[in-house]
């Protein structure tokens, strides 16, 4: 049981009774634990069907669903502090392809995964839905 203390020790939201919600995704923080599994590849996936953010030049809300997938190495990401990392993007203008590429960036900064991939489907604005991917570190087999 200790050992279990030790792994979770540096999650501070998960264990946090009320919700801090940050303004920007410069103020979140994402969270990570030890994987005990790190031997093997396996495929973690958060589907953020919620998403919202603000368009930068009319300053409008944007809607979309955000799908974050990654196989772990060291590290996995805590779902809690995804969601709050998520969430602080609801206050913030960005273009929906530099959001992508944010959130790939902070997960890979995060957790070092062998690969990753961001997939944002966003809804039509103007006529046009905007469909995004990002990856690191090559595919990710289905």
């Amino acid at each position: 049981m200790e050992k279990s203390k030790e792994r979770f020790s540096d999650l501070s939201l998960l264990k946090a009774s009320e919700n801090r919600y940050p303004t920007s995704p410069a103020e979140a923080r994402l969270e990570a634990f030890q994987n005990i599994y790190s031997d093997r590849d396996y495929v973690i996936t958060f589907d953020c069907p919620e998403y919202t953010s603000l368009c930068p030049v009319t300053n409008q809300p944007d809607f979309g669903h955000i799908i974050v997938r990654y196989v772990p190495d060291k590290l996995c990401v805590e779902s809690k502090s995804l969601k709050l990392y998520l969430y602080s993007f609801r206050n913030t203008n960005t273009f929906h392809e530099e959001s992508v590429n944010t959130i790939l960036d902070a997960v890979v900064k995060l957790c070092k995964p062998r690969r990753a991939e961001v997939v944002g489907h966003f809804r039509p604005r103007g006529g046009i839905a905007i469909h995004v991917k990002a990856t690191y570190g090559g595919k990710i087999d289905e």
